[in-house]
């Protein structure tokens, strides 16, 4: 990644009060860090944001022994500094309006109403600073029935209808209805929400306005339903799990080898023709089963078969060798493991090593890098996940809070 010193950030100037916890919230501040903003993460002291103790597995110190701090919160927190700061007190309360009157975009995902008990919702906090951009991220919205409930992914992903189509089908062994490997949709609404605070933020530039984002997981666990959703719409039935294979493609599926498996995404009739012609049955292109997308998905059931009969006389790494230059998307199925040691992925930089500094034994903190690639700002990854609390002191400082004030406010646990 780019030294943060050699230019200048997207985002430069921008700052970012962080009242999220968990990953949905904490994903889309984490893109506005990576593209330069200012994030200043605020958790509950002695606890901290909920995934600081969702291990094993948990982190490593220098000497190689595992530490009582989870990975998983070191996923969405890098680039920030993480303040500790009692909001159910008054004292802790006045600080984090303090704060927002200067900063330009707040994220919490608190339940609806959940911060106008303590003064930090978006009417308040908006009579203070009419510049500022609040995102409020729940399960549901801000109304309908739902809108009290709370909501995790797992929830979203079943509600929506996305369990129903991730799986294999309920006739086929292992059949039934699965998560995403990941929480797609917490994910996906940070996204989500990092775009439209960035919209919110150029809006503002003509209008001098801030204004309320409203995200709720099921409304983008919908949305990215994508094109089930819309062969749904289109057609009134409901689509069903079918494992590895697409709906509206064929063949676009795993495939078993001499060694394993191999995934084929065959996309277009050209594509089809090559691969038949490299595997020696330039004769399935012409059949009138198989002359057309269309065709094929109709007649899968014959083509599928007949491929793996041929699929099953080459390893994996020959069936690559054989496609990679006739245009034919062809490639393993490889563990998390393999994938970072993956040529192209180590030739990318995917996989980054940031040095922390936080007197917790932990020295350096491996992370994934940002996928954004900004010819003239690229994101920079200059600060490693902060410990709890890591930068209270420095922080508070520069809102104008004295060592002796600091001192008070920590003998009466506000910080």
């Amino acid at each position: 990644m780019t030294d943060i010193s050699s230019r200048p950030a997207a985002l430069a100037g921008i700052r970012v009060l962080d009242l999220s916890r968990v990953l949905a919230g904490p994903w889309c501040t984490q893109v506005l860090a990576d593209l330069g903003a200012d994030v200043i993460k605020v958790e509950r002291p002695g606890a901290g944001d909920d995934t600081r103790h969702w291990g094993p597995p948990f982190l490593r110190d220098a000497q190689g022994h595992e530490t009582d701090q989870a990975s998983y919160f070191t996923a969405c927190n890098r680039n920030k500094r993480s303040v500790t700061i009692d909001m159910a007190t008054p004292e802790g309360q006045q600080l984090i309006r303090q704060m927002a009157q200067d900063c330009d975009v707040l994220v919490e995902n608190f339940k609806v109403g959940g911060l106008a008990r303590y003064g930090l919702d978006w009417e308040s906090l908006r009579a203070l600073n009419p510049r500022l951009i609040y995102c409020s991220v729940t399960g549901f919205g801000q109304d309908g029935p739902y809108a009290e409930r709370a909501g995790y992914d797992l929830m979203v992903q079943a509600m929506t209808g996305m369990m129903s189509i991730t799986g294999r089908s309920d006739d086929a062994p292992g059949g039934g209805p699965l998560r995403v490997g990941v929480a797609v949709i917490d994910l996906f609404t940070g996204l989500y929400a990092s775009n439209a605070i960035l919209a919110a933020l150029h809006v503002r530039e003509r209008t001098g306005a801030g204004q309320h984002i409203d995200m709720a997981l099921l409304d983008v666990g919908m949305a990215v339903l994508a094109n089930q959703a819309a062969g749904f719409l289109a057609t009134g039935v409901a689509p069903g799990r079918q494992g590895n294979t697409h709906p509206s493609l064929a063949p676009y599926q795993d495939f078993p080898t001499r060694d394993g498996a191999m995934l084929l995404a065959i996309g277009n009739d050209g594509q089809f023709a090559r691969f038949c012609a490299a595997a020696g049955r330039p004769e399935w292109a012409q059949d009138a089963r198989f002359a057309s997308n269309t065709l094929r998905v109709r007649h899968r059931e014959a083509l599928i078969p007949a491929m793996e009969a041929v699929t099953r006389t080459r390893t994996t790494a020959e069936w690559i060798a054989l496609l990679e230059d006739k245009a034919v998307p062809c490639g393993p199925i490889n563990t998390i493991a393999e994938a970072f040691d993956d040529a192209q992925v180590r030739a990318r930089g995917l996989r980054v090593e940031l040095p922390r500094d936080a007197g917790d034994g932990v020295a350096r903190i491996a992370t994934v890098a940002s996928p954004l690639r900004l010819s003239a700002t690229p994101p920079v990854l200059h600060r490693a996940p902060p410990a709890l609390g890591q930068h209270t002191d420095e922080v508070l400082r520069e809102w104008g809070v004295d060592d002796v004030r600091l001192a008070e406010l920590r003998a009466r646990g506000v910080v």
